[in-house]
């Protein structure tokens, strides 16, 4: 396989995250998503624990910079600055899959950068958190309402584009066909797309 970074945007409870891992394990590369945290730390000097609790959230409000000042970038940014600067040293030295974080945006224009979106019905998306993620909810569906919100805010303030949008992927694939099938067809389009 030639070098290729495939990233993974998803849905919140679409599977996402199994997906990408699956789909590392069948092409035989590495794969990144909380593991992204450690290269995080250990690039910007941060604890891990600084960094996960500051990782994947919006900045406060404008309100909030006004005053505190302008000198100094909000915990959120910097840590999106150090991720952005991990995923692209990751890109220019091997094939993997990075789930989430931007990771699209931060390698847009890249030739060998392969962007899937997944994702599936609502009710679909409730039953998995439910079941499968054993998250505790009064109300599943409101509940992946909420943690997709907290998406589309995050990849919105620091990308230029807008989250879940078609145009950016090159594959959009509903993870209601099942995980080991939608694995197979991103393998499917990697190869083509390889001319393989």
């Amino acid at each position: 396989m030639k070098k290729t970074v495939i990233t993974i945007s998803r849905e919140y409870g679409s599977g996402g995250r199994i997906i990408g891992k699956k789909l590392a394990e069948a092409l035989g590369i590495n794969f990144y998503d909380g593991e992204l945290l450690s290269l995080v730390a250990k690039e910007s000097g941060y604890t891990e624990e600084f960094v996960r609790q500051n990782d994947q959230k919006k900045t406060q409000s404008l309100l909030y910079h006004l005053y505190m000042g302008s000198q100094i970038l909000p915990a959120s940014d910097m840590i999106f600055i150090a991720q952005s600067r991990v995923i692209k040293a990751l890109h220019s030295k091997e094939s993997c899959v990075i789930v989430g974080r931007c990771a699209d945006y931060v390698l847009r224009g890249k030739e060998d950068v392969i962007n899937i979106f997944i994702h599936a019905p609502l009710e679909s998306r409730a039953e998995r958190v439910k079941t499968e993620y054993g998250e505790q909810a009064d109300n599943y569906v409101t509940h992946v309402k909420k943690k997709d919100k907290s998406r589309v805010a995050y990849y919105n303030y620091f990308a230029d584009d807008s989250w879940g949008k078609v145009q950016p992927y090159d594959l959009a694939v509903n993870s209601d066909i099942g995980v080991d099938n939608a694995v197979k067809i991103i393998v499917d389009y990697v190869k083509a797309k390889q001319g393989e």
